[in-house]
């Protein structure tokens, strides 16, 4: 059975604690330029932009860290957005309230179950980007009982037959690489795997060096992931800024994080933290930093 995290959100860190976790970076002293007719609050925000590398400006001082054609980084970086203050809605339709949470959501379906969760939200960007490279032999994941369930055995017509913790593959369909078969793939991994299985499978990094595409994960019942999706360096002093995507329980849009840390640079964080990175909705170490 597929874990599950705790649905209590965190309440709100006080003032005294954000001040005594936030670090002494060069981003939380920077002022970025506010350009003519355009008001303070939305200078690191473009309100037309299509894509978070439109929507969201890098502060003064830092440079958007362009990504490879094709690679997973330049697919997070350019995917695009729903339209600027648009809400964000669980899956069944009813919205999630935005008390300092959010700042835009992607333009990306969550279903009509109580699926898409944290993990599984990660897991189906990656997913989604293999399949439009049609990577297809790359694409798989495990389930929490360890059983590895690969994209090319479904394609091929093989279904999972899940019987107690035990997992086999069943030949049950003609083979198909159609975008309706390969959702209903996924609809099978986010019901067998999640932050605990995730979080098995990937790799630890150090998070000076950080890419687009890396994952705070912290595994288990309860458990929360969030994902990397754009990075922006300061070129003199190598400190980098990132912005964060998440899902939550229950299963809803994914959508692009506020900093409570440093409401000066939000959405953005620094790499430049000390003590845990808090996010709206939960706290991760440095050591929860995996990569594909």
């Amino acid at each position: 059975m597929k874990l599950k995290h705790s649905t209590m959100p965190l309440y709100l860190y006080s003032i005294l604690f954000v001040w005594l976790t936030a670090c002494g970076s060069k981003a939380e002293k920077v002022t970025a330029e506010i350009p003519e007719g355009r008001i303070e609050s939305e200078v690191l925000v473009n309100p037309a932009g299509k894509t978070i590398a439109e929507r969201f400006f890098p502060p003064r001082g830092y440079k958007r860290e362009a990504q490879p054609n094709n690679s997973f980084g330049s697919y997070l970086q350019h995917f695009k957005l729903k339209s600027h203050g648009a809400k964000v809605h669980y899956y069944n339709g009813a919205v999630k309230p935005n008390d300092g949470i959010y700042d835009a959501v992607l333009d990306i379906d969550v279903g009509t179950r109580d699926l898409q969760q944290c993990a599984d939200a990660i897991m189906r960007l990656r997913a989604e980007y293999l399949y439009e490279q049609k990577k297809y032999d790359a694409i798989h994941f495990n389930f929490t009982s360890g059983f590895q369930a690969d994209y090319s055995k479904w394609q091929q017509g093989y279904r999972v037959h899940v019987k107690g913790n035990d997992c086999s593959w069943v030949k049950k369909a003609t083979p198909s690489t159609a975008y309706a078969s390969f959702k209903d793939y996924l609809q099978v991994v986010f019901t067998y795997a999640g932050t605990l299985s995730l979080e098995k499978e990937m790799q630890a990094v150090s998070i000076k060096d950080l890419q687009i595409g890396d994952v705070f994960i912290k595994g288990g019942s309860p458990g929360h992931a969030v994902i990397v999706m754009d990075m922006a360096i300061d070129e003199q002093t190598g400190e980098k800024l990132f912005l964060l995507a998440q899902s939550y329980m229950p299963a809803q849009e994914i959508q692009i994080l506020k900093n409570p840390m440093n409401p000066g640079i939000s959405p953005w964080y620094s790499t430049n933290f000390s003590g845990p990175l808090l996010t709206p909705e939960w706290p991760f170490q440095r050591s929860h930093l995996k990569r594909f």
